[in-house]
């Protein structure tokens, strides 16, 4: 990945202190910027709409729905971005739905969250 180069992520997280956590971890990577925050599906949809990032990092359970309905609003009009879900509910069930909607991971934030960051220190950006 160069530096020169922004990956612009989106964090959808209703938690503020994890929200916090996230940036916090997400800014220690060279180039990576992150462009907006929303705590329900419908901010979630209009903020990634607005901000075309490369990556979204969602949290399952939010206000007034979950990841998949920011998924299925989604990732139809952009399958190019890397959607990450992150929960504290890793029911296969819930993996198995977000990834069919277009997650392209899905971690426990208990035992995984460290791997969001692996994941965008890896990611190209896409073309804007």
């Amino acid at each position: 990945m160069s530096t020169a180069i922004c990956i612009k992520v989106f964090i959808v997280e209703d938690s503020p202190p994890i929200r916090d956590h996230l940036v916090e971890m997400l800014h220690e990577l060279p180039g990576v910027c992150v462009v907006g925050f929303a705590e329900s599906p419908a901010e979630a949809i209009a903020g990634i709409q607005r901000t075309s990032p490369d990556c979204v990092v969602l949290d399952y359970q939010l206000i007034g729905g979950t990841a998949v309905d920011v998924l299925r609003g989604l990732h139809p009009l952009s399958p190019a971005t890397t959607y990450l879900v992150l929960t504290n509910h890793p029911i296969p069930q819930y993996r198995r739905v977000c990834l069919e909607a277009g997650a392209s991971r899905f971690f426990d934030k208990s035992l995984e969250f460290g791997k969001v960051r692996d994941v965008v220190a890896n990611l190209d950006p896409l073309p804007h």
